[in-house]
């Protein structure tokens, strides 16, 4: 299952930018998620990424993880592949 994160960053941890990526690609590998990619953004979110997780517990962990670490926040949003998609509105049309 794929999910796109947006992300906001604490500013404590805004300068330490290689700290916290590393710290948190070794939790992403601890919890058999794979980062698939990364965009730093200007607005409301300080990144979106897109990662592949195991099941959605290993997401809500991750979540949790990067909270109590003070790195900051994410909101994850499942993302569905457009297959999905089709076979959920011909399901809905039934």
């Amino acid at each position: 299952m794929k999910y796109v994160l947006l992300g906001r960053l604490d500013a404590a941890w805004a300068g330490k930018q290689a700290d916290r990526l590393k710290k948190a690609e070794a939790k992403l590998k601890e919890l058999g998620i794979k980062l698939e990619s990364i965009h730093y953004t200007q607005g409301k979110y300080d990144f979106v990424d897109v990662v592949d997780v195991p099941d959605a517990e290993a997401m809500l962990s991750f979540s949790v993880w990067y909270a109590g670490q003070g790195f900051g926040r994410i909101e994850s949003l499942p993302a569905f592949e457009p297959k999905s998609f089709e076979a959920a509105v011909k399901k809905a049309a039934k």
